[in-house]
């Protein structure tokens, strides 16, 4: 685990041993990031299969919906049945199968809880097949913008929030996979409703893969042949070197080129547990044209000030999409 340090000029000084002479050591150099702003598809495999909604089964002894009546709750997670794993939904079908319509043992994740729970599968009168009567995903998918990248080690940041929504805090990754994103289009934010970004995935290569998912973002490590050549690089600041005034961010709203915009950053608040450390306000003209303001898909956007990455983009105002939160890098950094 990689923790970021911050190097001020002249803290770490060599006195040479003898009076008079000898040149001073500069100052250690400072940790170097690819400047982010590219739209990327995240495909994440969930490591389970998560129950969306939930349907009744009509079966030949009455109709019922065996899941919701044990006990589940939309946004569980099912990870193994019977004892053995269950990551996808053909791993899901295949143990409702093998329960030939018997009682049947289920490991539920909600949030930080597991839950051990028993219901009996229907057969199913128009398929023949058993059922508990949930709708499923094993997969979570959409579109963000990538931070940062550190240079040499190649791990990035993105997003600056949660993955997920409150009830699965907590989603623990099997399989991650980032594309290269085109975006193709844009719903203007207006107030009362949110934005967003519409990207095309280029899926005909990975450009990353991801590891780590949690309340500031998705981290993982960028492919050794990605070109960055064309990168800028930064140093990242504290939130105690970020001031109230004029900043910058780096987003990509039309095709796979990030462009830099201005915005104002109206509050510091260092201390903020939900990792609202910032309010900004777009103040670009192109920007506010094209988007109204921040849209869903430019979370983790970089937030620059003086020269120096201070945050990211997370959050929009839904009164006013001109308005939004951002995180401070540090919390970002060495995930």
């Amino acid at each position: 685990m990689r923790k970021l340090k911050f190097f001020l000029a002249g803290a770490m000084l060599a006195v040479c041993a003898v009076f008079g002479g000898g040149a001073i050591p500069a100052a250690a150099e400072a940790p170097q990031y690819y400047l982010g702003g590219m739209t990327a598809g995240f495909s994440l495999s969930a490591n389970g299969v998560e129950i969306v909604a939930f349907k009744e089964v009509g079966a030949e002894a009455g109709s019922g919906c065996p899941a919701a009546e044990a006990g589940m709750q939309t946004g569980d997670l099912i990870v193994a049945v019977d004892g053995i794993h269950t990551r996808t939904i053909g791993e899901l079908g295949d143990a409702l199968a093998r329960s030939g319509g018997k009682e049947t043992q289920f490991l539920v994740r909600r949030g930080t809880q597991s839950l051990q729970i028993l219901l009996t599968p229907l057969k199913d009168k128009k398929d023949g097949k058993y059922k508990i009567g949930i709708l499923i995903r094993d997969t979570l998918s959409g579109i963000g913008t990538v931070t940062y990248v550190e240079k040499g080690s190649g791990r990035f940041g993105a997003l600056g929030h949660a993955v997920c929504d409150d009830k699965s805090p907590e989603l623990s990754l099997a399989d991650a996979t980032v594309y290269r994103c085109s975006i193709v289009g844009v719903t203007r934010g207006e107030r009362g409703r949110a934005g967003e970004l519409k990207g095309l995935l280029l899926n005909d290569a990975p450009i990353a893969d991801a590891d780590k998912v949690c309340e500031t973002g998705l981290y993982g490590n960028f492919d050794g042949g990605y070109d960055f050549s064309g990168v800028p690089t930064v140093e990242a600041a504290p939130i105690s070197q970020a001031t109230i005034g004029k900043a910058v961010i780096y987003s990509t709203i039309d095709g796979i080129a990030p462009q830099e915009y201005e915005i104002a950053i109206a509050k510091v608040d260092a201390g903020n547990k939900s990792n609202k450390n910032f309010v900004i306000k777009v103040t670009d003209e192109e920007l506010l044209r094209e988007t109204g303001g921040i849209v869903q898909g430019m979370s983790g956007s970089p937030i620059l000030q003086n020269g120096k990455l201070i945050g990211a983009v997370t959050h929009v105002f839904l009164n006013d999409p001109t308005r939004g939160y951002g995180i401070g890098i540090e919390k970002m950094l060495g995930n």
